[in-house]
């Protein structure tokens, strides 16, 4: 027995202790390890790409199945008549859109009709919810964030639909007045009368929406909020202040870009009686350095031409005017538009456009436009270039027989291209009026006024038995001139005689309509002191 365990134990410690070489072969080496961890990587890059798609796609499969049992098993619940409103999913919706712009104090209307509507709806009929106790529910409108989405658009919870409610300013009035709260009737509510008091510009997005959320409680049943698209809310007194594209030459000069009403520029303007676009435009083309002058220093030369370049783009009729200074006996003269800009020369009777002016000849016309403006009486209006065509050719034929009308009464005064008789302002017959050149040189006759002597004045209306007799009004005195000169309408030219007869004629009328003024201006006084 000894013997046997005496051979046992020397077994179990040759088997436990064993030679140096068993161990050696037993533990791996540092390069069979290495081997093995990269034959483990190589099948991990391998199988990665194959398993991980194959992986997502079977996930993915489970739960969109899983999802569509859950969703087929609420609709069937929803359809069930017994306790409908823990069944049904409902939301509040905004029927139509704003309609853009928002301007504060103004109403907020919708795009379709002017009110905007919210309804109830079923999640996923989306049917409007005409019956239950939800279809009477009370519903508040809101001012959201113009960036507040959800988690995915759509998504959100209670607390992050009141999370992103927008209050008013400190100090300032409630963000939306008017009648906020409104009654559903069958499932629908019609908006009242709302609007901003504020604008969107100090939020951090900018913009606002309109949020919808019942206010009445319904257990079990979760009605979600409902929003519209997001909008910008503009002061209203910014639209009054609004530049125009393009400005109108009546429009008031703090309407062009870089000028600010009641600003440094519109004030600086304003102290030289450059009150209009008008105004601007014109001292722009009579005197462009004075006009930079007067703006200063703080107008930059950026914000000069932005300025500039928006007065020029207003939009202009096609009235010309013709101005011929005395030294050139009426065949030398600048034709400008209403703002001074020049538009070609008269040279010789004959209009030259500005595109073939040169430089020299377009100065030249500036210092006529600016005499012009000095002299405005003498200026005379053309409807448009075709009618200053037809005039100038005119003017050719009859310069050959004729000189300027110019005369000089006993006083010194000028005989102009026109003269005022008793408050009606008459154009001289000459050959630099446009409202009768047509008349005056349409026939090819070469007769002066001496063939129309003056016994034909009865056709005035002076009626000569022993006193001479005024004509009742003064629409008859005008009637009465204005027919005199159509009867002379076949004249060529008017000679040093005729003008003469016409100074005269037209100072016994203006000697007539002086002395009937002061008989009226008696007879006046006798009614008032005899009262």
């Amino acid at each position: 027995m000894s013997q046997k365990r005496h051979q046992e134990d020397g077994k179990g410690r040759s088997e436990g202790t064993g030679s140096p070489e068993d161990k050696r072969r037993r533990l791996p080496t540092f390069h069979n390890a290495v081997l093995e961890m990269m034959k483990l990587n190589t099948v991990q890059h391998l199988l990665e790409p194959i398993l991980e798609p194959l992986i997502r796609k079977v996930v993915k499969e489970e739960v969109e199945l899983a999802l569509r049992k859950h969703l087929t098993n609420m609709k069937q619940n929803c359809g069930k008549e017994t306790h409908p409103s823990e069944s049904r999913i409902l939301k509040l919706q905004f029927l139509n859109n704003l309609s853009l712009p928002v301007f504060t104090g103004a109403r907020i209307e919708g795009e379709e009709c002017s009110t905007i509507q919210v309804a109830l709806v079923d999640c996923f009929t989306g049917h409007v919810v005409k019956s239950g106790p939800e279809s009477s529910a009370k519903v508040e409108i809101v001012v959201l964030e113009g960036d507040f989405d959800g988690d995915e658009g759509d998504n959100w919870t209670l607390e992050e639909f009141k999370n992103n409610i927008v209050r008013e300013r400190e100090g300032k009035k409630p963000l939306l007045t008017g009648d906020a709260v409104l009654n559903f009737k069958d499932g629908v509510g019609l908006v009242g009368e709302i609007s901003f008091t504020d604008n969107s510009s100090w939020t951090r997005s900018r913009r606002f929406r309109l949020g919808a959320r019942v206010l009445d409680k319904f257990d079990g049943t979760r009605i979600k909020e409902a929003k519209t698209e997001s909008f910008i809310v503009r002061d209203h007194r910014g639209e009054l202040y609004k530049k125009h594209h393009p400005p109108s030459l009546l429009d008031e000069v703090w309407r062009l870009e870089k000028i600010g009403k009641d600003g440094a520029f519109h004030k600086r303007l304003s102290r030289e009686n450059i009150n209009t676009v008008k105004d601007f435009l014109t001292l722009l083309f009579i005197d462009s350095s004075r006009l930079r002058n007067i703006l200063g220093t703080g107008m930059s030369a950026k914000m000069w031409e932005v300025t500039v370049e928006h007065a020029q783009t207003c939009i202009l009729d096609k009235r010309m005017y013709l101005y011929c200074p005395p030294s050139s006996q009426q065949r030398t003269g600048v034709v400008f538009n209403i703002v001074g800009q020049v538009m070609g020369l008269l040279l010789e009777c004959e209009f030259i456009p500005i595109s073939k002016l040169s430089e020299a000849q377009k100065a030249d016309g500036q210092k006529l436009v600016i005499s012009a403006f000095e002299h405005w009486e003498e200026v005379i209006p053309f409807d448009d270039e075709a009618s200053l065509r037809g005039a100038s050719s005119n003017f050719t034929s009859a310069l050959h027989t004729s000189t300027s009308p110019r005369a000089d009464d006993p006083d010194g005064s000028k005989f102009l291209a026109s003269q005022k008789v008793g408050g009606f302002d008459y154009p001289h017959p000459s050959v630099s009026s446009p409202d009768i050149i047509s008349s005056i040189y349409s026939v090819g006759s070469t007769s002066g006024l001496d063939d129309y002597p003056l016994h034909n004045i009865d056709g005035l209306g002076l009626r000569y038995d022993q006193t001479l007799s005024f004509p009742e009004s003064q629409a008859d005195l005008q009637s009465a001139v204005d027919g005199f000169l159509l009867t002379r309408s076949t004249a060529v030219a008017i000679s040093d005689k005729a003008q003469r007869r016409w100074t005269k004629l037209f100072s016994v009328l203006k000697w007539f309509s002086i002395r009937r003024s002061v008989a009226l201006k008696r007879s006046r006084v006798r009614e008032i002191q005899r009262y």
